[in-house]
């Protein structure tokens, strides 16, 4: 079932086909299109079928066989979901229903002339951000990075909310198969993505046995959990994490069944099917009412939902960070892993009691030091997660193949003269995404304030520079110096913390840096720090208070005298 979706695509007509891209996989015969000069590309290509009716809360089945030659020329439509206020910049409403059930979907870009004569290329499969409860392959445009780098790309889509992430007892006794009794279907489907992948990866040029999985935010959530899924081994042989997270809930906490959670799978089958419903009534529920069971008494959409359960089949039942403590318990791949310095801002930006809104689309910082004080903590506590804890365990285990970076990039400059992009997004969380892709139209509206001619060439250098690393990475297993580029050196993370720092050239290029960071070192910087007066001291631990345990949170309340 489907509903209107939003647009993922700045063409405003599929282009035409070419025969020359005519290629033949599992389900038969497609063709796609020439992108640009030197791309081709294939778009919303099935690689299972479509996970609805009887099929919803199921593992992923196989794609049916074409009917006919199948014209891949247009992005899918996005799995079903609430359009985010991230969103804004583009026009679109928040809190809309879009999308269409049928959207195990994939686009693929490769060099021009691409094909099973030449499939020695790597292939790099994206997996989007969006928190698991929103986005789309159609916001992503590999044909640069395939063209530059060599490299064949597929950026991939996955069922996102309560359709991906369910942990309900129904569902896993009416299993059919063993793989159906999950709790992360989203995890299934890239799996599925995967093994499509394996098939026929050789058809687009692509190394099958050379794949890397790359994405960000919970895309990278996801790359960990791949890492620690048994069922996903050997389908990757790299893996790179950009602003990623390690965490995971239980099957307990998710399904309900543990005592004091709210809005658990138990609560949202209730609302979806009232007392005494079954899977059946579940399955056969439409799409708007399993979405309206994820909205609050004033119908705005919450979407705080599990997005990693440990439901031992798709992650281990002892969680998803213990995996990484030795290689024999997760998929021990080379792993890249890093953060923006100025994570936070992306979202701060919409806070109102950070920022002043003038006439809808002006934000100007209510106190730019504390603006920028705050996200300086928030954004530390991310990377202390994502890198130092992550990869400080990973090599304490004995996995030794583990690089680090921290992008830095913040030359934005001024939008309407008054607003100043750098200081209210810097180096904020997804500016990263159009460097690697060397891709510059992502933010919506604010592409052409953020990237201008102003700071054209250094953005343009430190793209090429990422591209490089990460390509050479997904090449041969190390970044080293990016391939042929002659980069500085990316050397492993160790006990210094040694990192890649990534900026233009103006602000020293690729550098490597040292200097580990822990929540300890964090909390005596707050309890040090002559920026922040008590008030602001104790507002800077709330807003890093959904990232701590409740024990260590509460403790570090009463040493900074916050209550």
């Amino acid at each position: 079932m489907a509903v209107s979706a939003c647009a993922g695509s700045a063409e405003q007509r599929p282009p035409e086909p070419l025969e020359a891209s005519l290629r033949t996989v599992e389900q038969g015969e497609l063709v796609g299109f020439q992108h640009s000069p030197g791309a081709w590309a294939w778009r919303g290509v099935p690689f299972a079928a479509a996970p609805e009716g009887d099929l919803r809360w199921r593992a992923p089945r196989p794609a049916p066989a074409f009917n006919g030659r199948f014209e891949a020329l247009d992005h899918p439509e996005p799995c079903p979901q609430f359009t985010s206020a991230l969103q804004a910049s583009s026009g679109v409403r928040p809190g809309q229903l879009v999308g269409s059930e049928d959207c195990l979907r994939l686009d693929i870009y490769a060099p021009e002339g691409a094909s099973a004569d030449n499939a020695s290329r790597p292939v790099m499969v994206w997996i989007h951000g969006g928190a698991n409860v929103w986005g789309f392959a159609g916001q992503y445009d590999g044909a640069q990075l395939a063209k530059d780098q060599d490299v064949v790309v597929i950026a991939i889509q996955y069922r996102l909310g309560g359709l991906g992430f369910f942990a309900h007892d129904a569902i896993r006794s009416d299993a059919t198969d063993p793989r159906d009794a999950a709790a992360n279907f989203a995890l299934l489907d890239q799996i599925a993505a995967l093994e499509w992948v394996r098939g026929n990866a050789a058809q687009f040029g692509g190394d099958a046995g050379n794949v890397t999985i790359f994405g960000e935010s919970a895309g990278g959530h996801n790359v960990a959990g791949l890492l620690a899924s048994p069922l996903a081994s050997g389908l990757f042989h790299r893996a790179i994490i950009q602003s990623g997270s390690f965490d995971s809930v239980s099957w307990e906490a998710a399904s309900g069944a543990e005592p004091g959670q709210s809005n658990t799978s138990a609560d949202i089958a209730l609302r979806i099917a009232g007392d005494g419903y079954t899977a059946d009534a579940l399955r056969s529920a439409d799409l708007e009412t399993v979405f309206n069971a994820y909205r609050g008494e004033d119908g705005a959409p919450f979407l705080n939902l599990p997005r990693m359960i440990e439901d031992g089949v798709t992650i281990p039942r002892d969680g998803l960070a213990n995996a990484f403590a030795s290689p024999d318990t997760f998929n021990a791949v080379p792993v890249v892993t890093g953060t923006n310095r100025d994570e936070m801002k992306l979202f701060n930006a919409f806070r109102d009691d950070l920022v002043k809104r003038y006439f809808g689309v002006i934000l100007i910082s209510r106190d730019a030091q504390f603006y920028d004080t705050v996200a300086e903590y928030q954004s530390r506590t991310w990377r202390i997660l994502a890198v130092d804890q992550a990869a400080s365990l990973m090599q304490s285990g004995g996995h030794r193949d583990v690089w680090a970076y921290r992008f830095d990039w913040d030359e934005q400059g001024r939008a309407l003269f008054v607003m100043d992009l750098s200081h209210l997004l810097g180096a904020a969380h997804a500016m990263e995404i159009p460097f690697v892709f060397n891709h510059f139209d992502f933010f919506g509206r604010l592409d052409g304030a953020m990237f201008n001619n102003n700071n054209a060439s250094g953005r343009e250098a430190l793209a090429a520079a990422m591209g490089a690393y990460w390509a050479e990475f997904a090449r041969t297993g190390e970044p080293g110096t990016g391939g042929p580029t002659n980069l500085p050196s990316w050397e492993r993370w160790n006990a210094d913390g040694l990192l890649m720092r990534f900026d233009s050239p103006d602000d020293n290029g690729q550098e490597l840096i040292t200097g580990t960071d822990s929540f300890e070192a964090l909390e005596a910087d707050l309890a040090a720090d002559t920026r922040l007066d008590d008030a602001q001291r104790c507002a800077v631990v709330e807003a890093i208070a959904a990232w701590r345990p409740r024990g260590s949170l509460d403790t570090m309340r009463q040493r900074l005298n916050c209550g």
